[in-house]
């Protein structure tokens, strides 16, 4: 393609959302489309990345030079103790012209190849603008702009921020996840509540073995290959628990394709279900760590994470239940009612589950002689999914007809 043509392209797309923008150059030879996203912000690039098909994706990123290859797919020029390191990159990223009906329409195809919790507004400069919260989608008329129903009052977390700090800021908002954006407010990526929960609960737990009866822990000097013989059973193990996790889902297949509504109500029982069970295993690591958990405090503390689950977990279900009762009204679903109280048990259902596996995982792992720094988080994280969405779409299936 000439230089004229890709020059005309890359006007096409201007004032695009990154979801549509990339379905466009999906048509487009990777060369094209790495002359393309060469000349935009490189956030913005790799917005459009994050959402093409993976094989074009990879295609892409082989064509461009390699510094921007770089750019487009690292977060390693962040600390590993700040927010940069754990960050991702959003899918859901949509302008303000957008209606309603527009972006539920695009998440309906998003969410098929990424976990989306939020939605978000930015415009041409990539510029923070608000949040979209599916409740407000749900229950906004079709021809409304998201503009009208975005969040606006934002809180975002700095790449450069320590997760020390990041911490003490997000401690008592319990949000599944936190945008992350520069000084000037351009959206970077985001960073989910779990894995930061998880990173700082991981440091306060790297203390010296005793604290926490592990007596081999990994240190800055350990061996390369001891490190390696640390790490990567679990890392294995990890592997195993995904697919335990993927085909839970899989065995619903027929009930999604079925009651299609049920997709946009998974990453909210699994985001909430997250941080459950993180905030549990926060404070077991802490415990453990301080010496707080003396002998015998186990099954106390395991009963008032499993209440706390329930407590949460009802509470938040009738909010939850409420949501998907009008959501599925305004979708004409005849189920209307038996849907919120498959959201609202199932809720309920992950949320004990969530409290007591943050719990007791990593009195388990201790028991047997594990590091609970180093392997609480890839038990906790299956539990949570298999849980949360085993749950939901088994309940779905067995009383929604």
């Amino acid at each position: 393609m000439s230089k004229e043509i890709q020059a005309k392209l890359l006007g096409q797309i201007h004032g695009y959302a990154p979801h549509a923008a990339a379905a466009l150059l999906e048509k487009h030879s990777p060369e094209d489309v790495a002359f393309v996203l060469e000349a935009l912000n490189p956030m913005v690039a790799q917005q459009m990345l994050h959402v093409m098909a993976e094989g074009h994706r990879s295609k892409v990123i082989a064509a461009a030079p390699i510094e921007k290859a770089n750019q487009w797919v690292s977060n390693r020029q962040y600390p590993e103790d700040s927010v940069g390191w754990l960050m991702e990159t959003p899918a859901a990223v949509f302008r303000p012209t957008m209606t309603i009906h527009e972006t539920i329409e695009a998440l309906r195809n998003l969410t098929k190849r990424a976990f989306i919790t939020y939605g978000y507004v930015t415009d041409e400069d990539n510029k923070l603008l608000g949040i979209l919260v599916f409740r407000d989608l749900m229950l906004g008329q079709p021809e409304t702009l998201i503009s009208e129903v975005m969040y606006k009052n934002i809180f975002a977390l700095q790449p450069s921020m320590g997760l020390t700090d990041a911490m003490k800021l997000t401690v008592n908002r319990h949000i599944p996840v936190y945008p992350v954006c520069d000084a000037e407010g351009r959206l970077m990526g985001l960073v989910r509540g779990q894995n930061l929960f998880e990173a700082r609960a991981i440091e306060i737990s790297a203390q010296a073995g005793t604290m926490v009866g592990v007596e081999k822990e990994e240190r800055l000097n350990t061996p390369l290959f001891t490190s390696l013989k640390f790490r990567h059973p679990w890392l294995q193990v990890n592997l195993l628990t995904a697919f335990v996790a993927a085909a839970v889902v899989g065995i619903f297949a027929d009930t999604l394709d079925r009651i299609v509504l049920l997709a946009v109500f998974l990453p909210v029982l699994a985001g909430q279900s997250g941080n459950t069970g993180c905030q549990a295993l926060a404070v077991a690591l802490r415990g453990m760590t301080m010496g707080d958990l003396k002998s015998g405090d186990e099954k106390r503390l395991v009963i008032k994470e499993g209440l706390l689950g329930l407590l949460n977990g009802v509470l938040v279900g009738i909010s939850a239940a409420i949501g998907m009762f009008i959501y599925a009204r305004i979708q004409g679903n005849p189920s209307a009612l038996s849907l919120a109280g498959v959201v609202w048990l199932a809720m309920v259902i992950s949320c004990i589950i969530s409290g007591l596996s943050g719990a007791m995982i990593p009195l388990i792992l201790r028991k047997v002689g594990a590091d609970p720094a180093t392997a609480s988080s890839i038990f906790l994280t299956t539990a949570t999914d298999v849980v949360s969405m085993g749950s939901f779409l088994g309940l779905a299936t067995f009383f929604v007809k």
